[in-house]
């Protein structure tokens, strides 16, 4: 029973990550080589991708999770009218394929978009330039990532009984105790798995970063799809890929270890 998920994990993962592995150690000739490591390591516009795509990804991760906490809190232990309106529509960007979704970016934020013709009717002055640099793919990455971070946050605080919260009160705990001795503590395991997933989504994109990003710097997605179907350079983009798992894995290998602490 176990066979055909254990074939479709080797056939979709392991061995695609092997044959990178391979490729990225293998010069024209065939032969054993660290050149396309040293050239991702030491050419000045691969250099300047690396440092783009981390840069990005920090912020981005950062305001995604700050954002998608916030909401989960105010959607928890709020009961207005606009916490059941957020409720309702926060779901709506995950089931929005990501190209549609980035053109729809396109089309409202664009310099000739609905955005900056609403604002021709106010003022002649043209639209600030959103799109095609570092603004236009943060805002792409909090589309797409912060109502899936919300909901893995809004599920953790939905499991802490009002019990727990309402005995801290009557002994005489303030909200930001409550918030930071109680809520934090025990939604801090989701907090893990939003921030792996979103760091992942992040370091992994291409559809947002070819559509709406700079030509240079670029994020590695688009510099290894640049490698591998224009310059025809396997091995540079086969690093290129491995140096990206190496990244996701790194913010896997801290939430797999927290779960084995926490279950020692």
């Amino acid at each position: 029973m176990v066979l055909p998920s254990f074939l479709l994990l080797l056939l979709m993962i392991v061995v695609p990550i092997f044959t990178s592995v391979q490729e990225s150690l293998s010069g024209r000739d065939g032969r054993f080589t660290l050149e396309h490591y040293r050239f991702l390591f030491t050419d000045p516009a691969m250099l300047a991708n690396i440092k783009y795509t981390l840069y990005l990804t920090l912020v981005s991760s950062v305001l995604v999770l700050l954002i998608a906490y916030v909401l989960a809190v105010f959607l928890r232990f709020s009961t207005g009218i606009l916490a059941k309106w957020i409720e309702r529509l926060y779901y709506i960007p995950m089931f929005i394929p990501s190209v549609i979704a980035t053109y729809g970016i396109m089309n409202m934020y664009g310099n000739h978009g609905w955005l900056a013709r609403i604002l021709l009717l106010f003022t002649n002055e043209p639209m600030m330039k959103v799109l095609f640099d570092f603004k236009g793919l943060l805002l792409a990455n909090l589309w797409f990532h912060i109502p899936f971070a919300t909901m893995l946050l809004s599920s953790a605080l939905s499991g802490i009984p009002n019990a727990v919260i309402e005995s801290a009160k009557d002994v005489g705990a303030g909200k930001i105790q409550v918030f930071t001795r109680i809520i934090v503590p025990l939604s801090f395991k989701s907090l893990l798995v939003a921030a792996t997933f979103v760091v992942m989504g992040i370091v992994g994109s291409f559809t947002a970063p070819f559509l709406i990003g700079p030509n240079a710097p670029q994020v590695l997605g688009v510099a290894m799809q640049q490698q591998f179907s224009v310059y025809f350079e396997t091995g540079i983009s086969s690093a290129c890929a491995v140096f990206m798992f190496v990244l996701c894995s790194l913010v896997g290998y801290f939430y797999i270890r927290s779960m084995m602490n926490e279950e020692k």
